[in-house]
């Protein structure tokens, strides 16, 4: 089979549907990590050092364009999924059979994706937009000691940390959005690793068991940051 019949073929499509999103986990994995900072460290020395180190590091400038480019990539493959599959299903097609066979969130993976792409966007007007291209005045540099050196950085946990002390609404979009990502996980994980051809019995359930243990640590970890600030502060 050639590139081009693989990619237009539907287990072409779920490959590389499959691929984009474990690497989309991989960064999930690591900002998550990053954001926990925030409640390690009242005084935001921790959380803007690694805010810091991601918006200097080479690395990771080329990195985002590649990010957003997986994340575009996932966004269009699974829309494109998504209506060739409604067309390919009969007239008459058996919902109640469907639910049989199938869990609702495998059922409802795109409404999950598109709830999730609007706490995406919000998320970033939020703060990669002021962070990146309009500034704020809660950016103001503060001077943080790495390793013995005075390092001046902008204070970018006083502008994540004031927008979940101040807005109730926000926090319970960003718990919101929390769960709603777990949810897309536990499904979206093992099944990518099923489409790459690891589906036998074995490791099926294997990944099953991670795919729902990761998708609750995204879950709650991505919940608790605003809870955090809602309940102490």
């Amino acid at each position: 089979m050639s590139k081009g019949s693989f990619l237009s073929a539907s287990i072409g499509r779920k490959f590389f549907m499959s691929i984009t999103g474990l690497f989309l986990v991989m960064f999930i994995i690591v900002h998550l990590s990053l954001n926990l900072l925030l409640i390690f460290d009242d005084k935001g020395e921790l959380f803007n050092m690694a805010a810091h180190f991601m918006a200097t590091n080479p690395l990771i400038k080329i990195m985002e364009p590649v990010l957003a480019l997986g994340f575009v990539i996932h966004i269009v493959w699974s829309i494109v999924i998504t209506i060739q599959n409604m067309r390919a299903r009969p007239v008459g097609y058996n919902k109640t059979n469907q639910s049989v066979n199938s869990t609702w969130v495998s059922r409802n993976m795109f409404i999950l994706g598109g709830l999730i792409l609007v706490f995406l966007g919000l998320h970033i007007y939020s703060f990669w937009w002021k962070m990146k291209i309009t500034g704020d005045p809660l950016l103001s540099h503060v001077t943080v000691m790495q390793a013995g050196v005075p390092v001046e950085m902008e204070n970018a946990y006083k502008l994540v940390s004031t927008l979940f002390k101040e807005s109730l609404f926000y926090s319970l979009i960003h718990i919101a959005g929390g769960i709603l990502l777990g949810l897309h996980i536990t499904h979206g994980f093992w099944s990518a690793f099923q489409t790459i051809g690891l589906n036998n019995q074995i490791w099926r359930k294997r990944f099953f068991v991670v795919a729902q243990i990761i998708g609750l640590v995204f879950a709650i970890g991505f919940s608790v940051i605003p809870l955090y600030f809602m309940i102490k502060f």
